[in-house]
């Protein structure tokens, strides 16, 4: 039986989280004809499955080269990744979007409260240059949630973006301004804030625009510029629906319904384990479209309480939009 919204959604503890996952993992094993390969292909018996450390992990690149679909169902919408001229990108084919508006939505109450006593500014012209991106679904949908006439979109117009930000220090209304590492960083270097109330999430990327700095770097420049503590960040991806945050020093946690955990480095295929240095493996329930158990090209740490933080990429890896700068 197909697993449903209320049951993932609603879980709140371990047990119930390795419950869902293996429902969710004999659910694809049959439904999605390429993880259902894979496993075969490994050897694996899906139905000897018992514990979540057993579950084989799709690794992502599959993305890029084959469609992920664990239902019969009409694509709703297919989210592609950014990438370099010339770079294959990922789609992420998407048969049901309702479940990633809970995600998101559910998500950003979880860590930052009611979003209708957010303004939200959003400076992401990377990715509103192209089609395709999730973060601008969700995105606009936060902007359209948030139920604020003065909620919106900055492309380069960062006079606009400069007078809003005043306008909203003066107001005393809660703002937070998620934007694309390049811009922030541009926007900074035109206008200089002492708003220490401000939230800053930076998504990564620096789209080729600029040269790549470690977190510290970054966070020092950017709280400098906006005069905040610290700089959040969002941890997600084109073939995720679900998103892990940071609120400073780059450490991420991520909603229920999701979990980190750390492969061998020189072994694409060991088994998953936590407070340890390694791959970044990720378990994404909210997935349900595609494959939930993905092998990512991050290099990352995962801690005992299951926060997590990113080290790097593998060699060779793609350059890609999400939060990866190296740390």
């Amino acid at each position: 039986m197909k697993p449903d919204k209320k049951h993932v959604f609603s879980v709140t503890n371990y047990n119930e989280f390795s419950t869902e996952a293996l429902k969710i993992f004999r659910h694809q094993a049959i439904n999605c004809t390429v993880y259902g390969d894979f496993i075969s292909g490994l050897g694996v018996e899906a139905d000897l499955i018992t514990q979540v450390d057993q579950i084989p992990f799709l690794p992502i690149q599959f993305f890029k080269s084959r469609r992920i679909l664990s239902a019969n169902d009409d694509i709703q919408v297919s989210f592609t990744s950014s990438g370099t001229t010339g770079v294959i990108t990922s789609s992420h084919h998407v048969t049901d979007v309702t479940w990633y508006e809970e995600s998101f939505q559910r998500a950003f109450s979880l860590f930052y409260g009611d979003i209708t006593s957010f303004t939200i500014l959003a400076l992401l012209p990377a990715y509103l240059e192209r089609p395709g991106s999730s973060l601008i679904y969700m995105a606009q949908d936060l902007i359209t949630q948030s139920n604020n006439p003065n909620s919106g979109f900055y492309l380069y117009n960062h006079d606009d973006l400069h007078a809003q930000l005043l306008r909203q220090q003066a107001s005393k209304k809660p703002t937070l301004l998620i934007g694309v590492t390049f811009a922030l960083l541009d926007f900074v270097e035109q206008y200089k804030m002492n708003f220490p109330e401000l939230i800053v999430m930076e998504t990564g990327g620096m789209k080729g625009r600029r040269k790549e700095m470690i977190r510290e770097e970054l966070h020092t420049i950017l709280c400098d510029g906006f005069g905040v503590d610290a700089i959040h960040s969002e941890y997600g991806m084109t073939e995720l629906l679900s998103q892990a945050y940071s609120k400073g020093e780059g450490i991420f946690n991520c909603p229920p319904w999701m979990r980190i955990l750390t492969r061998d480095t020189n072994d694409p295929l060991s088994s998953t384990t936590q407070s340890k240095t390694g791959g970044i493996n990720v378990i994404d329930l909210a997935n349900i479209n595609s494959c939930s158990f993905i092998a990512t090209q991050d290099l990352g740490r995962v801690y005992a309480d299951g926060s997590f933080e990113i080290l790097g990429r593998f060699d060779n890896a793609d350059i890609r939009g999400c939060n990866l700068l190296i740390a």
